[in-house]
């Protein structure tokens, strides 16, 4: 095929160009040398591309130098990208591995060099309409053809023997350093993987609970992790010291036997029970898991030892258990009171409730039946309960709803908190008012399902106070009872006997915390006992906003 150029050189047609080109044998040695010597300063393959590119193009002298370089050069199918070009011609960005130059580089690993483009056949050597003469020379690695370098010309003949030594001889030594630079890249990503990985080992072994030891081949101290270091006080100065010498005074002769054993056989022991001694006196009671670990072909690489520190584990547990008995007292003290989503938080906050009391601003709720006493005269003890409970069923799930806590039921009267044992002040008192004036609606509505029949006269009279009060847990370690106590306690109580049925009293500390929430009637002032001078008091009558 005379479109490979021959070890022969026929006459040279390119008139001056190949005056420059190396002629002698030791000239092509000499430029040979130097652009080998400017690949091997080059460790990374854009630069190793770059200086490839460019020496061929400037000892060469020809017009257009590029690299095509395989996407993925194990796949035979894998498009050929331009990574590096010289030239002032517009290049394609890329070539199909089929391509007829490509295709015949690839397979035979040699180079392939046309002489003019008046052949129908290797067209696509020539990147360029008005080239006529091309080298396509295959960058091979030892198992496969990393890509292809292309240097085109615009004589005819341009590249005869000269030119096609240099251009054999620099390809390779590129394609060596391509290849080295790839796998100088994957060996780098190994590494970060690996570091990667053991950092994340590092990490696991790190904030494992457990006491991880793990010995070499010799019996010696390979590693241990940070519990171990803390609770068996081991240090630096331990590594590569022999297991049995780091432990023998510590622990008796039966686990370092079984130690021995499984060092030497590779068998697995589980469940060894002993005790080791710490410092001042401190001891650790411990159950031993031993396995050995293995490399390549199931080789022998030493054991691991797994203490788990049954002390602390009890300690743990009966924390554990403490915190699970202050969650139950919560629980059963307040579950029946208060709305599912102030238990929650209280059982986050078991310290909020315990034996004592904390100063708090709150808004105190007084709830009482009008006409009860005259309704249960000569009335059956039965019905009365009955009467009562369908009452006090609406108005706790009402008062729940609105986030109070429901202190105690005084015979017909209820009494309700807002503001314990959470607390957020103003939004308490607009709650127990909303509260009021819900459970007033639900009286007054004719499809109530309580205060019916015989009952239907009953009415409700409600006084609330918002003022500084005590609220915690009375009583001993043994029965709790927690509740409020305080002065203004006492004056929701006085205003609640002041409201006649229907009516929704508040004191003017409560109507100043509401704002202009709700349409207040102001009343007369009243005498409360305890006070010397009469209070200013409101009447409730519906929400604003």
């Amino acid at each position: 095929m005379d479109a490979l150029q021959t070890s022969s050189e026929a006459p040279d047609a390119s008139g001056a160009r190949d005056a420059v080109q190396p002629r002698t044998a030791g000239e092509l040695t000499h430029e040979l040398v130097r652009a080998g010597s400017l690949l091997a300063r080059e460790s990374d393959g854009r630069s190793v591309a770059e200086v490839l590119v460019e020496q061929a193009v400037d000892i060469t002298r020809s017009d257009i130098g590029a690299l095509y370089l395989a996407e993925d050069p194990d796949t035979p199918t894998s498009s050929l990208k331009l990574v590096y070009r010289r030239g002032r011609f517009k290049l394609p960005r890329s070539i199909r591995p089929e391509a007829e130059s490509v295709s015949l580089v690839s397979e035979l690993r040699e180079p392939l060099v046309l002489h003019d483009r008046d052949r129908p056949y290797f067209r696509d050597a020539l990147l360029d309409d008005r080239m006529r003469s091309a080298i396509v020379a295959p960058l091979a690695a030892p198992r496969a053809v990393l890509g292809v370098l292309i240097l085109n010309a615009t004589p005819r003949e341009f590249y005869r023997y000269s030119r096609l030594r240099f251009v054999e001889s620099l390809v390779p030594l590129a394609a060596g350093m391509l290849h080295n630079s790839e796998l100088l890249d994957q060996l780098r990503d190994q590494l970060r993987k690996v570091e990667a990985l053991e950092r994340y080992q590092e990490s696991i072994f790190a904030s494992m609970t457990n006491l991880l030891v793990t010995t070499d081949r010799a019996g010696t101290v390979r590693y241990f992790n940070r519990a171990a270091a803390e609770r068996l006080e081991l240090g630096d100065a331990d590594l590569g010291k022999p297991l049995t010498e780091v432990f023998a005074s510590r622990v008796d002769s039966r686990v370092l036997n079984a130690v021995e054993h499984s060092a030497e056989s590779g068998d697995e022991q589980l469940g060894i029970e002993g005790i080791i001694s710490a410092r001042e006196g401190r001891e650790i009671d411990f159950s031993l898991n031993l396995s050995p670990l293995q490399g390549k072909r199931g080789r022998h690489e030493g054991i691991t030892l797994l203490f788990t520190d049954q002390t602390a584990e009890r300690e743990l547990k009966g924390q554990m258990k403490v915190v699970k008995e202050e969650r139950r007292l919560v629980k059963d003290m307040f579950a029946r009171y208060l709305s599912s989503e102030l238990v929650e938080n209280l059982i986050q906050e078991p310290n909020s409730v315990r034996l004592g009391g904390d100063k708090k601003l709150a808004t105190t709720f007084f709830a009482d039946i009008r006409g009860y006493t005259s309704f249960s005269e000569g009335k059956d003890p039965e019905h009365i309960i009955e009467v009562l409970n369908a009452y006090f069923q609406e108005a706790v799930e009402v008062i729940i709803n609105h986030r109070g806590y429901i202190d105690k039921f005084i015979g017909d009267a209820i009494m309700a908190i807002w503001g314990v044992p959470l607390q957020s002040e103003e939004q308490d008192a607009i709650n127990a008012v909303s509260c009021a004036l819900e459970i007033q609606d639900r009286i007054s509505s004719p499809k109530r399902r309580f205060f019916t029949g015989d009952a239907s006269s009953l009415r409700v009279g409600i006084g609330l106070h918002t003022g500084p009060l005590v609220a915690g847990n009375l009583g001993s370690s043994q029965r709790m009872d927690y509740s409020v106590i305080g002065d203004s306690v006492n004056v929701a109580a006085r205003l609640e006997s002041v409201a006649r049925g229907g009516q929704i009293i508040i004191t003017q500390d409560t109507r100043d915390i509401l704002g202009d929430r709700f349409k207040v009637q102001e009343l007369q002032p009243v005498q409360v006992k305890g006070k010397e001078a009469p209070i200013p008091i409101f009447r409730v009558v519906r929400m604003l906003r």
